[in-house]
């Protein structure tokens, strides 16, 4: 894992820059199925992620962490916000300059098997985004392609196979694979080890924490995994119906969470040792629908400490203590 940053970044450590990320997806419905209404899956995302850095995405299933990875990536159009890649606004961008920086900004799916083409060999697979933006020549290309699957702990040999051939892992490392085979800058690891067993996703992580550090990778990493989350992250951010609860490094947000949701989720983790108890927090209700998400604070609804002023007003991420942000009025 990179070393955690706890100086303010200059301007130059930043590679990716969000600002009030939203998106929308419509609902229609009647007999000319017209527009009746938005599900918010993203409404006014904010963050930073540095170089070389780990910026970990958590929260419940629904919350928004992979649209917000995939927007990123402009996989999906934003619908509101603001992208910045190296300072460059990517909001916008036509498909001939976003096909440049495609090269820079590369994902890793979570699921192993469904993302890998059964039709095509692993060869193939990792050769394509290279025969895409048409890099080197055809042996060229075998010969990259060999130095990656090597790089991922597999043999050259492999690329003559099929994924079915592979166990999860083994397919998973294939897609680390084809992730990297354009030198990108910015990897979005959606999940990528959920669908691994236990043993299995302790290799994975270990795999992509030596490589950041042989490649100087930047990662914004999603999981619903807590401790997966504390082991790979540097900064972790949390998320809840949309938006940005808390963001601070891993460490001192697994000690020390202000946001009353982070605390609430930070108290289911399980403590390795039968003697110590810790005090878990039980949420009263059931997730609002993101389809029309409560006025104000989004999770005053379940809120312990909520008053009157969170059903109102909507609170701004806002730095609490030194690099530990919080979206909280009473927090």
């Amino acid at each position: 894992m990179s070393a955690v940053l706890n100086n303010p970044p200059e301007e130059g450590d930043i590679l990716l820059s969000v600002k009030d990320l939203s998106k929308y997806f419509p609902i229609t419905g009647g007999l000319f199925s017209r527009v009746v209404g938005h599900v918010k899956a993203v409404d006014g995302v904010s963050f930073d992620l540095r170089r070389g850095e780990t910026l970990g995405l958590v929260g419940e299933s629904g919350c928004g962490k992979t649209t917000t990875g995939r927007a990123v990536l402009r996989l999906i159009e934003p619908t509101s916000g603001s992208i910045k890649f190296e300072g460059k606004e990517i909001v916008g961008l036509g498909k001939s300059e976003l096909r440049g920086l495609r090269r820079e900004m590369q994902i890793i799916f979570q699921d192993p098997f469904g993302s890998l083409n059964p039709r095509m060999s692993v060869g193939e697979i990792i050769e394509e985004p290279l025969a895409i933006h048409r890099m080197g020549n055809k042996r060229e290309r075998e010969r990259r392609v060999k130095e990656l699957l090597e790089v991922v702990g597999l043999a050259g040999y492999h690329m003559r196979r099929y994924p079915h051939e592979f166990s999860g892992g083994q397919r998973q490392r294939v897609g680390i694979a084809r992730a990297l085979a354009l030198n990108p800058k910015l990897i979005v690891a959606d999940e990528p080890v959920s669908a691994l067993d236990v043993s299995i996703q302790s290799q994975i992580l270990n795999l992509m924490e030596d490589l950041q550090k042989e490649f100087g990778l930047t990662y914004l990493f999603i999981a619903h995994g807590l401790n997966v989350i504390r082991h790979i992250s540097d900064r972790v951010g949390v998320m809840y119906l949309g938006a940005m609860a808390e963001i601070a490094d891993a460490e001192e947000i697994y000690q020390k969470p202000l946001h009353p949701y982070t605390e609430a989720l930070f108290s289911a983790i399980p403590i390795p040792n039968p003697t110590l108890k810790r005090e878990r927090i039980i949420l009263q209700g059931d997730v609002p629908s993101p389809v029309n998400p409560p006025t104000g604070c989004r999770f005053h609804t379940r809120c312990p400490i909520a008053q009157d002023q969170c059903k109102v007003d909507r609170p701004i991420l806002k730095e609490s203590l030194p690099g530990h942000w919080v979206a909280c009025h009473f927090r």
